[in-house]
């Protein structure tokens, strides 16, 4: 995410690195590389030129102190205005009303049926809400079955009408039921077209005309960088939507799009669909996303997903397993899948202030728990449970079972049993903490 602007914008500043002075020179060659990496990202143009003028200006207008670099106080007035420019703060969802109606608007293929199930998903896990999805595209039958077996694996109804070829129509009954069963959200996921057409303009301006939603949610995939801003344009034009999606973030290396978007329509950017499982939608923050632009983490995020994977109960069972040596394979294996539930490896590592930088050129694998999954699994019970007893004969075994090699498992029991010592050193010594940190 933003690896090509973060590492551009990097370079940038360290045309002020060893200057002991902002000058007009220094500032306008640092802003003239700034303004280039921005439209490299696919920033646009207008956006990027007020960008560049408003720091310049604010960095001519500092009083340097001693204790603070040139390259330090640039870094810092860049940040916010890279947070100013998407939008300062995070803006909530509106949820008001009986039942809450959001209105999905966006071209085919931006991922607006897979938001939509994210959606739901978020509003009943945390926010305790009981939505209903409504299949509301009458152009693509496969639009209708993905909400269904979206709906499904979340556990979240999903109202379509087969046949009906009247999207009003449908939308209004979807509410009506939707008040007869007690669902206080309707999430209304409406037709895309390859190309915005006065026909689907018309028709989702009349959904809107008779819904009338609370919020509708312009769904938006970020890797199309400037198309995505002038598509944002036209649709608020019409609808005059109250917030923006962006979808695959995850795989947009620009970022142009998020950079762009609000100064265009002036609509905050509210959620960012960070991969293709149902949990990867986050809540779209600026300040935290200027921190991972400018390579300093995010570790809000990172202690929040950890939170969402954290069970209090299980953590004092642990603890009690540690301080006794009785942390075993079963154990382990359940952090691994806490772990996976947080997200993308790579993108959990960027979140760590420093890390983004260093790990950049590296190639982190999903996949990456597959074979340590494999040797575990392909233990007994008994095995799992008591890692004492795995000897030479048994550790071949293992090996053959899960397509892996002898050294592979005997790496990963080594490993093991150093975690596991490590693990209760850390339990025993609680009152030195401070100094094991050190």
């Amino acid at each position: 995410m933003f690896e090509s602007l973060s590492s551009r914008l990097d370079r940038s500043f360290k045309i002020l690195k060893g200057e002991g002075k902002i000058t007009e020179i220094n500032v306008a060659e640092t802003l003239k590389d700034v303004r280039r990496a921005l439209l490299d990202a696919d920033v646009n143009y207008k956006t990027a030129k007020e960008f560049t003028d408003t720091v310049k200006t604010k960095a001519l207008g500092q009083n340097v102190l001693t204790a603070v670099k040139p390259q330090q106080l640039m870094v810092k007035i860049v940040h916010d205005e890279l947070a100013k420019l998407m939008g300062g703060t995070a803006t909530d969802i509106n949820l008001k009303g009986s039942p809450s109606i959001i209105l999905m608007a966006g071209l085919q293929g931006s991922g607006k049926t897979t938001f939509s199930g994210k959606l739901a998903k978020l509003l009943k896990s945390k926010k305790g809400k009981n939505p209903l999805l409504v299949a509301d595209d009458i152009y693509r039958p496969a639009a209708i079955e993905q909400l269904k077996v979206l709906g499904e694996q979340i556990g979240v109804p999903v109202y379509s009408e087969e046949g009906n070829k009247n999207p009003v129509q449908i939308a209004q009954n979807a509410i009506k039921q939707a008040k007869q069963n007690g669902n206080d959200v309707v999430i209304i996921d409406t037709a895309g077209r390859l190309a915005i057409d006065e026909q689907m303009m018309q028709e989702i301006t009349a959904v809107k005309d008779a819904v009338k939603p609370n919020e509708i949610l312009f769904v938006v995939d970020s890797m199309t960088g400037q198309d995505a801003v002038n598509t944002a344009k036209e649709f608020n034009d019409r609808l005059n939507f109250d917030g923006v999606v962006l979808t695959k973030l995850d795989g947009d290396t620009r970022g142009g799009a998020a950079l762009s978007i609000r100064s265009v329509v002036d609509k905050p950017i509210k959620f960012v669909g960070t991969g293709e499982k149902m949990d990867a939608l986050d809540i779209f923050h600026p300040e935290r996303m200027a921190d991972r632009i400018l390579g300093m983490g995010d570790i809000v995020s990172l202690v929040e997903r950890a939170q969402e994977q954290y069970d209090e109960e299980e953590a004092r069972r642990l603890q009690k397993k540690i301080a006794k040596n009785q942390f075993d394979f079963n154990d382990f294996i359940g952090q691994i899948q806490q772990i996976k539930k947080m997200g993308n490896l790579k993108d959990l590592a960027s979140m760590i202030p420093g890390v983004g930088k260093a790990i950049k050129d590296l190639d982190i694998d999903d996949n990456a728990f597959k074979s340590i999954e494999a040797i575990i699994y392909s233990m007994t019970p008994k095995e799992r449970s008591n890692p004492e007893i795995l000897n030479g004969s048994r550790r071949e075994r293992i090996a053959k079972g899960s397509g892996t090699n002898i050294q592979e498992v005997n790496k990963l029991i080594k490993q093991f049993d150093q975690t596991r010592k490590m693990m209760k050193m850390m339990t025993q010594n609680k009152g030195k903490m401070p100094k094991m940190r050190r």
